[in-house]
């Protein structure tokens, strides 16, 4: 941290740090001066910001890490990634996140493509280049995300796909180059990519949330799409959950490794200003009420932190379950939460002004508890991991 404490998970760091050091000194180095430039007006930095980001960081062999070379990816254990996640998160720099992928970058649903379609659309987003959303939750299934009411099909004329419903709560619509669509074909789940240029698929409703990033609506009407639109080809028809939307688990361990550092940010934030503060002749660190909220943070960082690493190393020995990933995420954007809630609390009236990074990361922290599945769903699948229900 920056407060210069020692931690136990560190060495569970160690065979990552030279790589995590170079993240570290791109972020110090090109992004934090970009991020001063970020119009005061805005939360989040501008598109051409963000491109920049992803861009840059998967020339430097970051973004996207975890891909294989041939892919353009640098090959990364998974721990490694999500290390760099933990990274982005601890930094402070609004425009960090964005050098790893996330949402808007390559799918694991791609992976599972063919030859065709992994060089049209998964090498670009690898390389940085390109960007793309998901289309899967409906207004009427948000947690229960494969009760589908949106269809595929086939024009046996044409042999085209018609592609037919509604999708909600849809991030970076608006910019993507294509849309990545779970429909029901005859009542099983398929990914199709959609381009943006289709004129069967436009935005409906958009939603500006708590932390400023939109989310849209994506309306498919008779949006037609030809045969090969299918991810992984005829194979790929029924099988999105086989095709990689099983990789949740990884995205929530990735979503677990982003909480832990906001929070260590938070912490720092906390602590630096508990040593500098005085009330009533002293330091406000002496003070045991403010104690107990930085030691508590500090306790409960250090768990998930060593719960989030421990998972992933178990991905990277091939023993991946989705409950281990649901402790993580459950865990760590918790605390998360708690944390910036008590940072802000040490600050008082000075972190709840706009334009302090504590009342962004107030509104923004909440996100996460949401994200990649609620909190309660993660406890549904630790609840059944343990033979409950």
């Amino acid at each position: 941290m920056s407060t210069g404490m020692s931690t136990p998970s560190s060495v569970l760091e160690d065979e990552h740090r030279e790589l995590v050091g170079s993240f570290e000194s791109f972020i110090r180095r090109e992004l934090v001066p970009l991020a001063a430039e970020i119009p005061e007006s805005g939360d989040l930095p501008p598109d051409d910001m963000r491109a920049y980001a992803r861009s840059r960081s998967a020339a430097l062999g970051f973004y996207a890490g975890d891909y294989p070379e041939e892919l353009g990816g640098s090959g990364m254990p998974f721990t490694a990634v999500v290390l760099l996640h933990h990274a982005a998160g601890r930094s402070g720099c609004p425009l960090a996140p964005y050098a790893l992928a996330g949402s808007d970058g390559p799918s694991p649903l791609l992976r599972n493509g063919t030859p065709e379609q992994i060089e049209r659309y998964l090498l670009p987003l690898v390389r940085g280049e390109a960007s793309r959303c998901l289309a899967l939750t409906e207004p009427q299934a948000g947690s229960d995300a494969f009760s589908l009411t949106t269809t595929a099909t086939r024009d046996t004329g044409s042999g085209e796909w018609v592609l037919r419903g509604r999708k909600t709560f849809v991030s970076g619509a608006d910019k993507a180059d294509f849309t990545l669509v779970i429909a029901a074909v005859d009542g099983q789940p398929t990914a199709f990519v959609v381009e943006a240029a289709n004129p069967g698929l436009r935005l409906g409703q958009r939603y500006d949330g708590m932390s400023g990033e939109p989310v849209f609506e994506v309306l498919l009407d008779e949006a037609r799409v030809p045969a090969d639109a299918v991810i992984g080809g005829e194979a790929g028809v029924g099988n999105a959950l086989g095709n990689g939307m099983d990789n949740l688990s990884r995205g929530r361990l990735v979503v677990a490794a982003m909480c832990d550092g906001i929070a260590e940010y938070a912490l720092s934030q906390g602590v630096e200003y508990a040593r500098e503060r005085r009330a009533f002749g002293e330091r406000i660190g002496a003070y045991q009420h403010v104690q107990e909220h930085l030691v508590s943070s500090r306790a409960e960082i250090e768990a998930a932190k060593l719960l989030t690493l421990a998972c992933a190393r178990l991905v990277d020995v091939g023993t991946e379950s989705p409950e281990n990933a649901a402790l993580a995420k459950l865990t760590s954007s918790e605390t998360a939460v708690r944390v910036v809630d008590r940072a802000l609390r040490v600050h008082g009236a000075t972190g709840w002004v706009r334009g302090h990074p504590l009342e962004f990361l107030y509104r923004y922290v909440r996100m996460m508890t949401v994200i990649e599945g609620t909190s309660e769903i993660q406890k549904v699948i630790i609840a059944r991991s343990m033979g409950l229900g």
